[in-house]
């Protein structure tokens, strides 16, 4: 296996020449941060489970690769998403409360409950909408880095995706694109090793993903996953030559997706437990708590306090939700006309009549 980028150790001290040299105040947010999005994919696959929720796609393993890479952008920075990044969107500020409103698709939910479950989208933080299909994001995220340098913005996007979308035709148009009028993208392929069920050796025939980058003209770099310095430092410094002109990057961050694809898939079906119990042994957070407690920065006690935070929170955001109602049947008709066509009035009309009836 080629190696990657790698800063904190199985012990939790660092490389000092890679270190990123993380603020204590900094480091514990990037701490909370996963933690939060551990603990939320625990309870939304739970009421996913209990019929609350219709469809939930969690990143159990992965935390490091997207808490990582979402710190290393600046506010006006854009975030485009996979399905699988609910912790990116709240460190853009997004509230727990309006994730969970989209979740259900309430009344409150800004998207009327028209997406699917879990397509998220936080306009004030500049995060796109959540895509199911493979790889389209990509090309949305270098049109608007594209955008970006055509308007003089000193700025970059940032587009998360798995290594399935390496092998549709979007990922090679975006590349191309990106590659030839150097634009200001940030692309973080989270290498799980597997496309659902698909693994990456059967994919495709490079060493690593991030060597795909030079065929297109500019860097790529692969970094160890379960590190969240390796990902914050190779992002932010992909991001900073993004914002300068020097154009895009690919960071590889090798990783593994440790629970199921998603609510409705059981990976014990085509993966083979010994597998995951080498990678559950490189769990992200244990290493990162372990790179906190070298500081002098975390202890048991903390702990504790954290966690019985972070689930009251989510309890909170929940009771909340729930007792949202519905969007309203008239939302049926709103958003797509300014002027809505006489035929559009009459079957409200019919609908309204009807739910009188």
């Amino acid at each position: 296996m080629v190696d990657a980028l790698r800063v904190i150790q199985d012990d939790g001290s660092t490389d000092p020449r890679l270190d990123p040299k993380l603020p204590e105040a900094d480091a514990v947010r990037m701490y909370r941060g996963m933690m939060l999005q551990r603990i939320l994919d625990n309870r939304m696959l739970a009421l996913q489970r209990q019929g609350r929720i219709g469809f939930y796609g969690p990143s159990l393993g992965q935390e490091a690769a997207i808490i990582g890479a979402a710190m290393a952008m600046s506010p006006d920075d854009w975030i485009v998403p996979q399905y699988r990044e609910p912790g990116a969107a709240l460190v853009r500020g997004m509230p727990l409360t309006e994730l969970l409103c989209q979740l259900m698709g309430n009344a409150r939910d800004p998207v009327h409950g028209r997406q699917m479950p879990c397509h998220y989208v936080y306009r004030k933080g500049n995060y796109l909408s959540i895509s199911s299909p493979v790889g389209t994001q990509l090309p949305h995220a270098v049109g608007i880095g594209w955008a970006m340098k055509l308007r003089g913005d000193r700025a970059a996007a940032l587009v998360f995706f798995g290594d399935g979308a390496t092998s549709t035709s979007d990922f090679h148009a975006a590349m191309n694109f990106a590659g030839v009028f150097r634009t200001p993208t940030v692309f973080l392929c989270n290498n799980n090793q597997w496309a659902i069920s698909v693994p990456v050796a059967r994919q495709t025939a490079s060493a690593t993903l991030a060597e795909k980058a030079q065929a297109y003209g500019f860097d790529g770099v692969r970094v160890d996953g379960m590190d969240a310095l390796a990902v914050y430092g190779a992002t932010r410094e992909a991001a900073e030559a993004a914002r300068s002109g020097r154009g895009p990057t690919l960071v590889e961050a090798l990783t593994y997706r440790l629970g199921p694809h998603s609510s409705s898939d059981d990976p014990s079906r085509y993966r083979d437990e010994a597998e995951v119990a080498r990678w559950r042994a490189r769990d992200p957070i244990a290493r990162f708590r372990r790179y906190l407690e070298q500081a002098g920065w975390w202890d048991e006690a903390r702990e504790a306090r954290l966690e019985q935070e972070i689930g009251d929170e989510i309890t909170r955001a929940v009771q909340e939700t729930e007792r949202i109602p519905p969007p309203p049947v008239e939302s049926l008709f709103t958003d797509v006309y300014a002027d809505v066509p006489a035929r559009l009035r009459e079957q409200q009309d019919a609908l309204t009549a009807s739910l009188r009836r």
